[in-house]
């Protein structure tokens, strides 16, 4: 089955599907939508195979294209709203889009860059008489055509796009419905933008079950988020890291009542245990999930069990069902218990891999199997703990530190809002520990302050050299640091 109609299939005619502080949308407004869209693709040409790119916010429109795209049997190219147009154009250059989904409000400002080939498709159409059609689902699919290029978060280095093919998405949404327990009843607060992958997942795996989300196009202001939580009466909120510092540390997050909160999505890095068990104490009535993923698995490959945190926290548990993971060493054996590997991956869920990249993919796809980049150990139950990604370890007088165990002690401060480490060069060190954090409004925390704990609690080679206070850590489309920008900064 085409991966539109498997996701359509269950949802309620009447039930709300999207809805927001300016609109509430019903499936049958959003299949109408669809039609009207697929019609729209029809008429510009668009076949099997070609490429659709689709630029806008979390909306009706955005999630109308997304299905017309995969529908026609297009892959889907999903954009992120900040990238410049400069970045849309070298984007386009190399995936070779043949239509544009765009919201009219953003085309002045990318017009003059991208191609006059490139056909444009505009949310006002949805307001307007035009072609409308829907085929019906096609008894035979070939599963294994890919379905949509999604752009990897690029923290480390410049994003690749990401070959997800409609058994992926099928897969991974039968997954991630399975170990959260998904139902028609579940509505999702939806901060994270559907062009990520995990804001995608968030999309397939609420259509699929006949749920719901609420929708927000920023997070400037939590506040109002939290405000159409509450209104929204939504049963379940996802977030990265930085959402969740930003949630526990900077807004009334911790004293609301939120009491239809029942589900808690965390993933897109690793959240500090200090942080977990804030989140839990500040929800007790709610379940929180600790999960781990990445572009390359479609979405999500592991999750710890909610009432698993207090014996395994920070652990990022094991495989979601139709998930293996492994922790090897270098000779790839398996690790034992307290030694260090790389986390490979296997599973329906795994990409074919990166587009156009043979050599990338022959170092990161090894007969179905992905090679995440990311270390990790193990316990005596298999369960596994994520050291750090390889590109972000520090070598201080010669051992090998952990910027998320740094961050984690910082983290540990109460006036503390973020905090992100690298390393830099030194002519003792190796390298230097440089830590870069955000202070709540008014705290008179120092530098000084902030190491001395660090001596405190942990081994000198892990006490950073130098902190820098800053007013917001760089962050990407996706809420992730971008340790890039903050290593530029340093070298500056």
């Amino acid at each position: 089955m085409n991966t539109a109609d498997y996701l359509l299939e269950k949802g309620n005619p009447t039930d709300l599907v999207l809805l927001s502080d300016k609109f509430r949308y019903s499936y049958q407004d959003l299949r109408q939508a669809c039609a009207r869209l697929y019609g729209e693709l029809a008429m510009a040409g668009v076949d099997a195979g070609d490429r659709v790119a689709i630029l806008g916010g979390n909306s009706l429109f955005w999630a109308a294209a997304y299905l017309a795209t995969l529908k026609r049997s297009a892959v889907a190219v999903p954009f992120a709203v900040t990238m410049t147009p400069e970045d849309a154009l070298g984007l386009q250059n190399f995936v070779h889009c043949k239509a544009l989904f765009i919201e009219r409000r953003m085309h002045a400002k990318f017009a003059a860059t991208l191609p006059a080939d490139l056909t444009p498709i505009f949310d006002d159409c949805l307001e307007e008489p035009g072609p409308s059609e829907w085929p019906e689902a096609e008894k035979e699919f070939d599963l294994n055509r890919d379905a949509a290029l999604m752009f990897t978060s690029g923290t480390t280095a410049r994003p690749r796009a990401v070959r997800i093919t409609h058994r992926n998405i099928q897969a991974n949404t039968n997954s991630i419905i399975e170990y959260l327990e998904l139902s028609s009843a579940d509505r999702i607060m939806a901060v994270l933008p559907f062009y990520y992958c995990f804001g995608t997942s968030l999309l397939h795996t609420h259509l699929r079950v006949g749920g719901s989300l609420a929708v927000a196009n920023s997070f400037v202001y939590p506040e109002l988020v939290l405000d159409l939580m509450e209104s929204a009466e939504c049963t379940g909120f996802a977030g990265v890291p930085s959402t969740y510092q930003t949630l526990l540390r900077n807004s009334s997050f911790p004293r609301r009542e939120l009491k239809s909160l029942r589900k808690l999505q965390q993933a897109g890095g690793k959240l500090q245990t200090v942080l977990i068990e804030e989140l839990v104490n500040s929800v007790p009535q709610a379940r929180v999930f600790v999960m781990y993923g990445q572009t390359e698995a479609t979405a999500r490959l592991s999750y710890l069990p909610p009432q698993m945190l207090s014996t395994k926290l920070g652990s990022i548990g094991q495989g979601i069902p139709g998930v293996t993971l492994r922790v090897l060493d270098d000779d790839g054996n398996p690790v034992k218990p307290g030694d260090v590997g790389e986390i490979y991956a296997s599973g329906d869920n795994i990409s074919p891999g990166y587009l156009d990249e043979p050599e990338a993919n022959a170092g990161k796809f090894i007969a179905g199997v992905l090679k995440t980049g990311d270390l990790a150990t193990v316990d005596e139950d298999g369960y596994i703990y994520v050291v750090d990604r390889k590109a972000d370890f520090i070598k201080s007088y010669g051992f090998r530190v952990s910027s998320q165990q740094v961050e984690s002690v910082i983290l540990e401060l109460k006036e503390v809002v973020a905090a992100a480490v690298i390393g830099e060069p030194d002519l003792v060190r190796g390298e230097a520990i440089k830590a870069f954090v955000v202070l709540h409004e008014g705290s008179e925390l120092s530098a000084e302050e902030i190491i001395a704990h660090c001596g405190r609690r942990m081994a000198h080679h892990m006490v950073p050299r130098d902190v820098v206070f800053i007013a917001a850590l760089p962050l990407n489309a996706n809420g992730k640091v971008v340790k890039t920008e903050l290593r530029k900064l340093s070298a500056g």
